[in-house]
């Protein structure tokens, strides 16, 4: 097991405390993982295993506890031979009826530590929510960083150099599982499908009742195709108009919001950096795993500066980045990243293969007038930098500590 430690030094500080702590993202994107990690933590500082009770509602066995009142009983009742704080590990818990109601309940009735996972953005949304308000801290799982991959790949091959390894994460992607079956190609492209298969099925279409299958594998195809480049709803309405199919703006949008609901995708707005606002059209969605594209749509290294652009994109998420996407007059920059008042902009290319190319990637930054770090991203081996904007290499960016 990858330890994870980026994540469990946020989650720890709660370790044993009243508060609810909810683990979301994308489904196998190692959530139960961090649920095993958190047990290991709990029985190092002295917790007993027996102290522990742990439910994944995806296994069938547990189909008898899908109602709150139904779980709200058996956890009480198995509660009572336990000596102590009982420890609550509930996993994908969006599969119980109300299962806030049951949550809070036994936040109520018992001395306990809860942690709860679930793939869905709007497990924590509407009325039942309220019962929980202001007493969960939110935790969203990523697929690995590279430094993550890079960690697990190299127990698998352990000869191959940073830049194969690099290699292998373009196509592979960052789904834990993959380890398992030893990056191999088709297995793993198998796997990959089949995961996007139930996210499609279980997490966009059952969940929010989509009638029109069809129509949402062309909006999630066309996305995907897509990432990183400027979506309009409108232009994809003309799509679908000349493949004969006629649909509302309106229900892309719906579509795309259940999409990024399930974790598959992520938007991005676009924020005028002169007038301080972020405009309303044109907007960007990122895929929330490379590998899932290549193994459903294939073509990374074909578009390989749209998939470098994604990666970076990832990792700037994991690491708390709040992200736009900054317009100044005609020019553009990939990514204008805010964490409690600190800047970073960021430009993503391939290679800056010559002058043209160096120089429209650098001149992106010309109208930032302020002090915050700029850099440039690419798959260069040399360094650039110039006028005071770091030039990066890919690999290297992805795998320092911090960023200043």
């Amino acid at each position: 097991m990858i330890k994870r430690e980026m994540y469990m030094s946020r989650i720890r500080p709660f370790i044993g405390n009243e508060l609810i702590k909810v683990m979301t993202g994308i489904r196998r994107s190692g959530k139960s993982v961090m649920l095993e990690l958190i047990k290991e933590e709990l029985t190092k500082s002295g917790i007993q295993p027996s102290q522990f009770i742990s439910i994944n509602f995806e296994d069938l066995s547990y189909s008898h506890l899908l109602t709150a009142t139904a779980l709200n009983e058996e956890i009480i009742r198995r509660a009572k031979s336990i000596n102590g704080k009982v420890h609550l590990f509930f996993d994908e818990i969006q599969e119980v009826d109300g299962w806030e109601k049951c949550v809070n309940s036994l936040r109520v009735a018992l001395d306990c530590d809860i942690y709860i996972t679930g793939s869905n953005a709007k497990l924590l949304s509407g009325e039942l929510a309220t019962y929980l308000a202001g007493r969960y801290v939110q935790f969203v799982i990523y697929p690995f960083s590279f430094s993550e991959f890079s960690e697990l790949y190299h127990t698998v091959s352990p000869k191959d150099t940073q830049q194969q390894c690099f290699q292998k994460y373009l196509i592979a992607g960052g789904m834990p599982y993959l380890g398992n079956l030893r990056y191999d190609e088709e297995p793993s492209r198998q796997y990959l499908t089949d995961l996007f298969n139930s996210v499609q099925l279980k997490d966009i279409v059952k969940r929010n009742k989509v009638r029109d299958v069809d129509l949402l594998e062309r909006i999630i195809a066309y996305a995907m195709a897509n990432v990183g480049t400027k979506f309009s709803a409108s232009s994809l309405v003309k799509f679908l108009k000349n493949e004969k199919r006629t649909v509302a703006a309106e229900t892309v949008m719906n579509y795309m919001k259940y999409c990024c609901d399930a974790y598959l995708f992520y938007q991005v707005k676009r924020e005028d950096l002169r007038g301080k606002q972020i405009l309303a059209s044109n907007e960007k969605y990122y895929i929330a795993d490379h590998g899932i594209r290549e193994a459903v749509f294939g073509g990374n290294m074909r578009d390989i500066n749209l998939i470098l652009e994604n990666i970076v994109f990832m990792e700037l998420l994991r690491r708390g980045y709040t992200i736009t996407v900054g317009k100044s007059g005609e020019k553009e920059i990939d990514f204008v990243c805010d964490k409690r008042g600190e800047k970073l902009y960021i430009q993503v290319a391939y290679l800056l293969a010559g002058d043209d190319t160096i120089k429209r990637e650098f001149s992106a930054f010309d109208d930032v007038r302020d002090n915050f770090p700029k850099y440039v991203v690419t798959l260069d081996e040399f360094d650039m930098s110039r006028n005071g904007i770091k030039h990066r290499n890919i690999r290297d960016f992805l795998t320092a500590k911090e960023w200043n």
